[in-house]
């Protein structure tokens, strides 16, 4: 009895450790991205306007949430909220091997770097914690972002 109640918390444990935040696939239907929470709810998607050259994201009801574009003269992606201020912007740092994510006065707020060892992108906070990661699920084929 003790080693069933031990296997069944083991089990319940790692399932809870394992367990991701959100998933985000690709619906060539609508020619989309659409993000998922762990319960499997649509809170999200992002799709991309050929016109003005960005990418768009809406919540789930369809409002405009933000927008992502590449400045090519600064070398960085800029992230802008619907009334076109810049809230964040991405550029790859070549010393440090990495993207770093600044706020809208250029302070680093965060940064992302691609683990080899363990196939994955993991996300850092200003203070070098990391806070989550992206890894990429061949079988269900979409990324996935799990929380710390």
């Amino acid at each position: 009895m003790n080693r069933l109640i031990f296997f069944i918390a083991l089990i319940t444990i790692g399932t809870i450790a394992s367990a991701q935040s959100y998933t985000q696939k690709w619906n060539n239907y609508l020619g989309r991205t659409e993000f998922y929470d762990a319960n499997g709810k649509m809170v999200g998607y992002a799709k991309e306007n050929t016109y003005l050259n960005r990418i768009e994201y809406y919540n789930a009801y369809g409002t405009l949430v933000k927008t992502e574009n590449f400045n090519q003269n600064l070398n960085r992606t800029e992230t802008r909220s619907p009334t076109g201020t810049i809230q964040n912007t991405r550029n790859h740092n070549q010393y440090l091997d990495r993207e770093d994510i600044k706020d809208s006065y250029g302070n680093v707020i965060g940064y992302r770097k691609w683990n080899n060892y363990l196939d994955r992108y993991e996300v850092f906070n200003s203070s070098g914690t990391m806070v989550g990661y992206y890894k990429y699920n061949k079988y269900l084929d979409k990324w996935e972002y799990h929380e710390r």
